[in-house]
């Protein structure tokens, strides 16, 4: 079985768009090559739409649409699938998130992921609903090595709330270790970490976490929820985002205050 025929197109709103194309060629007899012509692309992307390893653009939508007299099936399907809670997300996002040139990352309460150690994982998987805690932190923690660990690895740009340093998750061993590995890995070159003191006050980022990641040629962004997020393509809501990223950067301590001001909690822990 190929893997566009073992696609479900009930696991998200993109399985079912790229079920859809390949029923709908198949239905019309053409070949992956000639619909390749017909919006633009080579045939193997087209394999790839079909799979769920690609996924096509509001242009090529309405292409299909106007070719197949649909009316509006894939536009509007598309416009859902971007719009909406994808349960597929987390694969989606690791997927982009191991091939990611630049990942910029805003998170408010807690570090984020790929800077976290494994202590602080297990207390914070353990308040969660995970089923099984300790693949969970496997799986975190080779998203970790993925992103960190492997040759050319991305700039990882993150911005996250004073509050993410502060608060003592996992006791006190915990959070020292925690704050050490924040120093040690904010002097890479590739790392930079740099946070928004209490002080700002009000800013952008307090509606919830959100990243911007940088694939090759496109921006793909996540904005998280608490059971689950959405992954976001559209170039519009990406440049509303990327603003968004600016505007509580302009809020933050430099890199330099941002080591001083963890140095000083990692003393008194």
């Amino acid at each position: 079985m190929s893997a566009a025929e073992d696609l479900d197109p009930r696991s998200s709103l993109y399985a079912w768009l790229a079920h859809d194309l390949r029923l709908y060629r198949q239905r019309h007899g053409l070949t992956g090559e000639r619909l390749g012509k017909i919006i633009g692309c080579v045939r193997s992307h087209v394999a790839n739409i079909e799979a769920g390893r690609a996924r096509i653009d509001m242009k090529q939508a309405k292409i299909l649409d106007e070719l197949w007299n649909t009316g509006g099936h894939f536009q509007t399907l598309l416009f859902y699938a971007e719009t909406a809670h994808d349960p597929d997300w987390l694969r989606s996002y690791s997927q982009h998130e191991a091939a990611a040139s630049v990942i910029r990352i805003y998170q408010g309460q807690i570090i984020p992921p790929p800077l976290q150690t494994e202590g602080y994982m297990r207390a914070l998987l353990t308040e969660s609903d995970a089923k099984d805690v300790e693949r969970a932190i496997q799986a975190r923690m080779a998203r970790q090595e993925a992103i960190l660990t492997r040759p050319s690895p991305p700039y990882v740009w993150i911005l996250m709330d004073e509050d993410s340093i502060t608060s003592l998750i996992g006791g006190q061993q915990v959070m020292r270790s925690q704050l050490g590995y924040l120093l040690e890995v904010g002097v890479l070159p590739h790392i930079s970490v740099r946070i928004i003191p209490k002080s700002a006050g009000a800013h952008l980022g307090l509606d919830g976490p959100f990243r911007l990641i940088t694939v090759r040629d496109r921006q793909i962004g996540y904005v998280g929820a608490r059971r689950g997020g959405r992954l976001i393509e559209g170039p519009t809501e990406i440049a509303e985002i990327a603003v968004d990223y600016e505007r509580i950067g302009f809020k933050a301590l430099s890199e330099d205050a941002t080591r001083a001001r963890i140095g000083e909690l990692e003393a008194t822990k």
